[in-house]
């Protein structure tokens, strides 16, 4: 049974997409186990709880620099028996203490094609303004491996979504979560469960 944690810090609307996923029996030998927040009474909390998945905040404020924040992630982590840590709209950059304990353990969704409109500061709707700026007439959505770069791990998954003449960056990004985010995530974890990513 892999254990899963999912890191969020609003809506929840990627850990919606993967609790929907375990419920139709799409996670192969896994559990939903652990959700952790960075911010207090957002509504991933609530989905997780609806969803009868243990929840934990730890707020990045409350902690006097990254590492300290770091460590009380990696020790929630690691108090749970983690197999698997998911970044789902999670918007803090872990330190190294998680990424060296969970090396290749760790996942995130990032909505557009890795290398375009990625790295540092390119999360939220900041991607998909760029991405309209720019006039690219596709965009899509990327699961890739967490490592010491923003948006630098190997890529698992890719999703292209077609950018219409008419977008909003609220549009584009609604797209992007309907049409690659919520369907390669849990793909991507079902296939990490299931060993089919070394």
């Amino acid at each position: 049974m892999t254990r899963i944690a999912v890191l969020v810090s609003g809506g929840g609307t990627n850990l919606q997409a993967l609790i929907d996923a375990r419920d139709r029996g799409e996670l192969g030998g896994s559990e939903l186990s652990l959700v952790i927040s960075s911010k207090a009474g957002v509504q991933a909390l609530e989905r997780a709880q609806k969803a009868g998945i243990k929840t934990k905040t730890i707020e990045r404020k409350k902690h006097e620099d990254i590492a300290a924040f770091d460590h009380a992630i990696a020790a929630a982590l690691s108090e749970e028996k983690i197999d698997l840590v998911v970044l789902a709209g999670f918007l803090s950059v872990l330190g190294q203490e998680t990424l060296q304990l969970f090396k290749d353990r760790i996942i995130n969704v990032h909505p557009a094609l890795i290398p375009s409109f990625s790295g540092k500061g390119f999360y939220g709707l900041n991607v998909h303004k760029a991405v309209l700026e720019y006039g690219v007439k596709v965009t899509g959505a990327t699961v890739h491996f967490v490592n010491d770069v923003v948006d630098g791990g190997k890529i698992i998954l890719q999703k292209a979504v077609d950018v219409l003449p008419d977008d909003t960056p609220e549009t584009l990004q609604q797209r992007v979560m309907r049409e690659g985010e919520w369907v390669i995530l849990p793909k991507a974890v079902a296939m990490f469960c299931g060993g089919e990513i070394k």
